[in-house]
């Protein structure tokens, strides 16, 4: 019984090699964006937890 398990050459059917390196090559620029896009995303974390500083800070007041 013949092993059709094993490689048979350099034949990549499915292209795996191929899209693999793509996916690489695509991938690098994404990570890069995604660093540069964490700044506005934490200023708008600071923005949320300070509003809602404030309003505790004016509903203690009136309730005092």
């Amino acid at each position: 019984m013949a092993n059709t398990q094993g490689p048979q050459g350099n034949y990549d059917p499915a292209g795996s090699t191929q899209m693999f390196r793509a996916f690489v090559d695509e991938a690098a620029p994404r990570g890069r964006q995604q660093q540069a896009s964490s700044g506005p995303r934490i200023g708008l974390i600071v923005g949320v937890v300070a509003a809602v500083v404030i309003v505790a800070a004016v509903a203690w007041l009136a309730l005092k």
